[in-house]
């Protein structure tokens, strides 16, 4: 994506380097120009110090894989100490429109880029109306140029963070070919979402692939929808699973964590915990942004099972 005159204005572009010889070299990295616009990841659920936490770590994995990356945090329950998305955005916009007053004023004959100021990539990794809805209405607000992205999953790195979840709780053993036995073991998954039936709709698709990795059923449930929980629970114990297992189908800021371990206890079972700050998170964060910029996300391609 370049031109004979250098880079298309605010993609990714792959820097010139010397090339190593050989047909093992390595490809060239990606790296962002300054023009890019932000990657404004959106938080939601009620801000606190944890989340911060988080949302800073799935930036730093993001900023390590596309170096120069301008990627920043807009919380959709923002307040003086958590930024909130609207004011993140028009803040964006207003240090580009400096820098292009900048550079004009010293005497360069450019005009300010007609692309978004920001890609808003929301922090979830199912589909649920409700946030998006207050996603998008931030986006508005902000009367900023700004381009909104498709929640994180489902995806393959998705179903390999569940099974790193469940494997760190003891409920799933983390590789088949060494560890043989785990006596907590779960032969059943119930993999929580929240959103309605929409969002367990795509969870089962990241279900499916987690019941391949685990050779285990894996059914799909509704922390927000009563009876969800138990209802699935019954299905799968009807069906000769006997040492169920919940596994949040959520990065973690959406709901509060309480209400996974009232489902674990409702379903009478152990819980593994949320997605977090997994490294794949980081990464299909970035994967939405260089899609959204017409960039092949060679960051998100799936890695060989633990």
């Amino acid at each position: 994506m370049s031109t004979p005159t250098g880079p298309a204005s605010g993609l990714p572009v792959r820097m010139p380097r010397p090339r190593q010889p050989g047909r093992h070299r390595r490809p060239e990295p990606l790296v962002a120009p300054e023009d890019a616009p932000a990657l404004v990841l959106a938080v939601p659920g009620t801000p606190s110090s944890a989340t911060r936490s988080l949302a800073d770590e799935v930036i730093s994995i993001a900023r390590s894989e596309l170096p120069g990356l301008d990627a920043r945090i807009g919380y959709l329950d923002g307040d003086d100490e958590f930024p909130s998305l609207t004011s993140v955005l028009a803040h964006a916009a207003e240090e580009r429109t400096a820098r292009f007053e900048q550079a004009r004023a010293a005497g360069m004959d450019i005009k300010e880029s007609d692309g978004p100021v920001a890609v808003v990539v929301p922090l979830l990794a199912g589909p649920d109306s409700s946030l998006l809805r207050q996603v998008r209405q931030a986006v508005m607000d902000s009367r900023v140029a700004a381009e909104l992205t498709d929640v994180l999953g489902p995806h393959p790195l998705l179903a390999e963070g569940l099974h790193v979840r469940l494997s760190e709780a003891g409920l799933a053993r983390a590789d088949r070919a060494r560890l043989f036995t785990v006596a907590t073991a779960a032969d059943g998954i119930i993999l929580a979402s929240v959103g309605g039936d929409e969002a367990v709709q795509a969870a089962g698709i990241t279900g499916m692939l987690l019941a391949a990795r685990l050779a285990v059923p894996v059914m799909a449930a509704a922390l927000d929808q009563e009876g969800s929980i138990a209802s699935v629970a019954e299905q799968l114990r009807g069906s000769g699973s006997q040492q169920l297992a919940l596994a949040p189908y959520l990065i973690g800021p959406e709901i509060d964590a309480s209400l996974i371990e009232e489902a674990a206890k409702e379903a009478g079972c152990s819980a593994a915990e949320a997605l977090g700050p997994y490294p794949a998170i980081g990464k299909l964060a970035l994967a939405k942004y260089t899609t959204a910029l017409g960039i092949a996300p060679q960051q998100a391609q799936s890695t060989p099972a633990h």
